[in-house]
């Protein structure tokens, strides 16, 4: 089983469209939404889990791409401005999936990319 956390970023033509409802019923995949703000003739955005067979998987994205929405890998794109962080670790309390962590005894605080869904 595959699976991959992704964000959707929906052109205004497509927030009306079934995608969700498709990529199971065509693609046999499962789906766990994180986040989403879709407004009806405005762009959106939806951040998932995406789950099944490689093939699929890749099928599926191809439909998205194909409808011309923005598929993206969550946690490539996140990145802690070293330059700015004093590591006070305020971030950590917000951080609803724990991506952001104070390491102990240390008191560094940590990014783990993989637990990231990209809330912002």
């Amino acid at each position: 089983m595959y699976s991959k956390t992704v964000s959707l970023r929906f052109p205004k033509k497509t927030v009306t469209e079934p995608i969700v409802v498709n990529l199971v019923k065509k693609f046999d995949l499962t789906f766990n939404i994180l986040k989403a703000t879709v407004y009806p003739r405005k762009e959106g955005l939806m951040v998932m889990e995406l789950r099944g067979h490689r093939k699929n998987y890749q099928e599926g994205v191809r439909y998205l791409k194909e409808l011309g929405i923005k598929v993206e890998s969550i946690g490539q794109d996140i990145r802690r401005d070293e330059e700015k962080c004093f590591q006070c670790g305020a971030c950590t309390a917000v951080c609803p999936t724990y991506a952001l962590y104070i390491k102990r005894p240390e008191m560094e605080v940590i990014f783990d990319k993989d637990k990231c869904s990209d809330c912002e």
